[in-house]
């Protein structure tokens, strides 16, 4: 294996203490770690992540070393790695390959993680296991499945599935009810209105916000938006997504007809080209552009750098593009993930749900037998355990069915 790739590894002590605030808000992680330290389930394994390396990670990284893994981590974005937290990890004996700002250096980090002949993968966005099977083939039968994080990634390995390629098992930890409702709708709708307001500093109140794709991660920005006082426009192409939406009571309209109004647009919908130049043609003076759907792919950077006369960096993570006609329009965070890339990313309290999803279903890889060659949901024991757990730690009790009631449910009977 290489030696790690880093910023600086005199940072590791700054990185600790963070990582160390965070722990203390992902108890679900810290109760699973402390059985992987008795039992010792993952001895020997050998695992591949690309992630985004922030303080939440570390402690999936600690717990899952401290069942036994070896394990080589490379970040999942240019600009979401805390580079405290990669050398606190790397001081571990983590092989950690992750700075902020390697957007050149991001495949070389990928393959150099990926040495170490991994038994399991875990991915943020696709990206690794996309690369095994383009690139690295002979890598394929050793592996014994894989973990999906996100969304798109999801999207892309049910793409490869159905191309009869995916080589392995993949957990889609993204759709488990204890990720996807809380990590998506609470974690993306609080950390991407973070990322703006630390970007711009920008009032929301009485703003206009356009909301582009109402998948969970929309309804969170959407709801986050509202509740600062925001007047939330929704764009959809889901006839569903688009009518749940107006009863949520957002107006719902084109790309076309909300780019004439917005303020500011907010791109949630994991696709690419959703904001394209046709729709900067009619925006406003001083619209401003985020991302908060993984890949800087949702905004055409090509079609806004093409219409415009001149760019400027106004700021750390806002771009200023001057259009012909005088219109100046901001980019924020290159348009990269913006709640990563001018924030922290997810709270721990709600990371703390998704990465316990994530240990636990790297658990079931290793002792589930015959496993098919397809993109698998988290087993529902899992998702209700980790409901359960956080229940607990956060001192809430639910009630419970009785013997009366648990027979008339399972009944087909009419009851008197």
């Amino acid at each position: 294996m290489r030696d790690a790739i880093i910023r600086d590894v005199e940072l590791a002590d700054e990185g600790d203490d963070r990582i160390e605030w965070a722990r203390r808000h992902m108890p679900v992680l810290g109760l699973i770690k402390e059985r992987f330290e008795r039992e010792k389930p993952l001895e020997g394994v050998r695992i591949a992540a690309c992630l985004h390396v922030t303080v939440e990670t570390a402690n999936l990284i600690r717990t899952l070393k401290a069942g036994g893994a070896e394990i080589a981590l490379a970040g999942s974005n240019p600009l979401s790695t805390q580079d405290e937290v990669a050398a606190a990890l790397a001081r571990d004996g983590i092989w950690v390959y992750a700075f902020r700002g390697n957007e050149k250096e991001y495949y070389e980090c990928l393959e150099a993680a990926l040495e170490i002949k991994p038994d399991v993968v875990l991915d943020d966005g696709a990206d690794t296991i996309a690369r095994i099977h383009e690139h690295h083939p002979d890598l394929i039968g050793s592996v014994r499945g894989a973990c999906e994080e996100t969304t798109t990634g999801v999207i892309r390995l049910r793409a490869l599935e159905r191309s009869g390629k995916l080589g392995f098992p993949v957990i889609a930890v993204n759709d488990a009810e204890t990720k996807m409702m809380f990590d998506n709708r609470y974690g993306t709708g609080q950390s991407t209105l973070h990322g703006i307001m630390n970007a711009t500093n920008l009032l929301f109140a009485g703003r206009k916000v356009v909301v582009v794709g109402f998948g969970w991660c929309g309804r969170g920005v959407a709801m986050r938006a509202k509740g600062l006082g925001a007047s939330v426009i929704v764009v959809e192409v889901n006839p569903r997504k688009a009518l749940e939406a107006a009863m949520e009571g957002y107006q719902v309209m084109s790309m076309r007809e909300a780019a004439k109004i917005g303020e500011i647009f907010i791109t949630v919908t994991g696709d690419k080209s959703v904001i394209r130049g046709e729709h900067i043609q009619l925006m406003q003076d001083q619209a401003v552009l985020a991302n908060s759907g993984h890949f800087n792919v949702e905004i055409a950077i090509e079609d806004l750098e093409a219409l415009a006369t001149s760019k400027k960096r106004i700021k750390d993570g806002v771009d200023e593009y001057l259009m012909p006609d005088g219109r100046r329009i901001y980019l924020l965070g290159e348009g990269r993930l913006i709640n990563l890339a001018a924030a922290y990313g997810h709270p721990p309290d709600v990371m703390d749900m998704s990465f316990s999803n994530q240990a636990l279903a790297v658990e079931y890889i290793l002792k589930a037998e015959g496993l098919e060659r397809k993109v698998h949901r988290v087993p529902l024991e899992i998702d209700e355990r980790v409901a359960e757990l956080k229940l607990k730690a956060m001192g809430i009790e639910i009630e419970e069915l009785t013997e009366e009631q648990k027979e008339y449910l399972s009944s087909w009977e009419l009851g008197t």
